[in-house]
Order: C-alpha cells, then structure tokens, then sequence
C-alpha cells in the first residue's frame, strides 16, 4: 500500500516520469497556517545541483489542490502536486527488458506482471522523496517547537564526503552514506509500548526513503558488545534527562525526554556508469548493461531533509495519538 500513519495519514501518488506526483494528508488539523511558500526552503534542501547529484533539476513547485483556505489548513484531506516537466524517458527503454541490478526494476516487473511504469524507476524511484518532504514540512508545523536536524557524516565509510564522492565519480561508481538524526524538545511519554514504538513508527517511515538498508538508535549496534553498566543510563532529574544517552531518547518503546538521535545507512545508487551483468528478461540470457540517464553518484547527498520530513511525520502521528487520549 501506499498509505502510512494513525491520525497523520499520508498516500503517495505519481510516477518518477508520469505527469506528476503528490501527496495527501487525511488528518491534518485545521488552522496551520501553510502557503506554497513555506515548503521552499525544504524543498530546495533535496534538489539535485551539489557535485554528485543527478543533472536533472525539476522547478518543484508545489500546487495545493484541496484542502487550504485563506492560508490556512482546513482540516479536509490536504492534497499536494508536482508536475513533471524535465524528463528524458528514452535513457529508460533498455529497462524494460534489461533490470538493473540492484534496483526495483526486476522485481516490480513481476510483482505487475509488466504493466509497472519502468521509467525512472516509476512509482519506485527516489523522485517520490519530494512527497515525504512536502508532507514533512506540514508535520513540523503540528510538532513545533520540537526541532529536528539532520546531516551526512559519512560517504562511502570516508568522513571525507566531498573526496569519497569526486573518487566515485571519476570510476564511474557510486557510494553510499551514513545519516544522523537529532530531535530535541520532544515531551517524555510519546509513542507505545511495541508495535507503535517510537523506534517502530520510525523505522516503518525511514525503509519508505528508497536505498535505506539499516537504522540504528543511540549507541546502536555497538551496545550488543557493551556491557550494562556502561549502556544504562542514569536519570539525573525529574525531567528525565540523563548522564549519557545510549537509548538515544527512546526507553521502552516512548520518548523520554532526551535527545532523539538515531541513524540510517543508505546504500549506493544502483545506476552507475560502470558496465553490469543482468538478466535479459526478454531472452532469458545474462548480458552487459551500460545504464544511461542522470543519476546520482551518492543518493545519501540528498537524504538529511527527508529524514528529518519522515521523523516529523512519524512524531506528527505519535502526538496526535497523545492528545486523542486526553
């Protein structure tokens, strides 16, 4: 499905090099103030144009079709659109017969039995990142004044981002990243006890950003070789706050008043310059596939504003929840 969340309700629509893609939010509560020009500054934050990001720039302008008034929500399904207008699906046409490896190409062929959009990757391709970003940008205006950062610290295993990213480039390859997350001001008590944990809610949204392959709160994997003495961590005051932080602001599932911190690591792209091996689906031999096309070199590059747009929705959802209790 493409569908997520409780209260904050969001459906994904579009294709990579259809006419458009788009968002609705069903839940939205009435009164944000919100024009077309409060996504900008998000919005601009994923666009292509740094060294390593695909050559195709879209203008993203967004049109809200429902849902506003006076500028202002309205509390009726919020629907926000944006037109495709810089594409080139001829790089596309070898896909429908030669998947690339590593991508969805392959397999959503079989899961629509062939009639899937194979152009730019469809309704798989990271062009849909700009409905998490739009949708993002109203779920910070609900958890305001909760803040929420997010940064690359690494490329390709090199903290060195700009030279991973240049080395790539010159092989014709591509890397992957390491993204932090820092969420502050958050009240002690959202989320639920297992199945709508904070770090369930999280991670359900964070997987829906195409590339991303793990996820980790606090100290992460590194607590498995750490012992309890040094993992917990002590309660200082009544706030909550704590002498360390390697639950990552999450204890038994609910926020607990300490920084949010949590990372993902986001693979390399698969489309890269350098020839492949693939099936031919059409002859059912293995053969070389040279991809055309603009992509980017690190994925990762673009990734911190939707990351911090799907922790705003997932918090959006979680305090909605909250207030419904009380």
């Amino acid at each position: 499905m493409n569908s997520n969340g409780n209260v904050f309700r969001t459906v994904m629509f579009g294709e990579s090099h259809g006419k458009g893609i788009g968002v609705t939010i069903d839940g939205c509560p009435p009164g944000l103030p919100l024009m077309p020009d409060d996504f900008n500054t998000d919005l601009d934050r994923r666009k292509a144009g740094r060294k390593g990001t695909t050559p195709r720039v879209e203008e993203d302008t967004p049109e809200i079709i429902s849902g506003q008034f006076n500028g202002h929500t309205t509390g009726a399904p919020l629907t926000i659109l944006f037109r495709n207008k810089n594409i080139r699906s001829g790089d596309y046409e070898p896909m429908r017969e030669i998947p690339r490896p590593g991508h969805s190409d392959f397999v959503a062929w079989k899961r629509f039995k062939g009639y899937n959009d194979y152009r730019g990757g469809g309704h798989f391709s990271g062009r849909l990142t700009l409905c998490l970003v739009a949708a993002g940008v109203v779920a910070k205006k609900i958890i305001s004044p909760v803040e929420i950062h997010a940064k690359l610290i690494s490329a390709g295993g090199d903290e060195d981002i700009e030279k991973a990213v240049a080395a790539a480039l010159d092989d014709g390859d591509s890397v992957g990243g390491l993204v932090e997350c820092r969420t502050s001001g958050i009240p002690v008590g959202w989320g639920e006890p297992f199945f709508d944990s904070v770090e369930s809610v999280i991670s359900h949204l964070a997987f829906s950003i195409p590339a991303v392959k793990g996820i980790e709160f606090g100290s992460g994997f590194a607590a498995a070789s750490m012992r309890g003495s040094a993992h917990n961590d002590p309660i200082i005051d009544e706030s909550g706050r704590t002498a360390t932080n390697n639950a990552g602001g999450i204890s038994g599932g609910l926020t607990n008043g300490n920084e949010l911190i949590f990372r993902i690591a986001v693979k390399p792209t698969s489309s890269i310059s350098v020839s492949q091996s693939t099936l031919n689906i059409k002859t059912g031999k293995v053969e070389e596939l040279n991809v055309k096309g603009r992509h980017d070199a690190c994925i990762a590059l673009r990734v911190p504003v939707v990351l911090e747009a799907i922790t705003a929705m997932a918090l959006a959802d979680l305090k909605m929840l909250e207030k419904s209790r009380t």
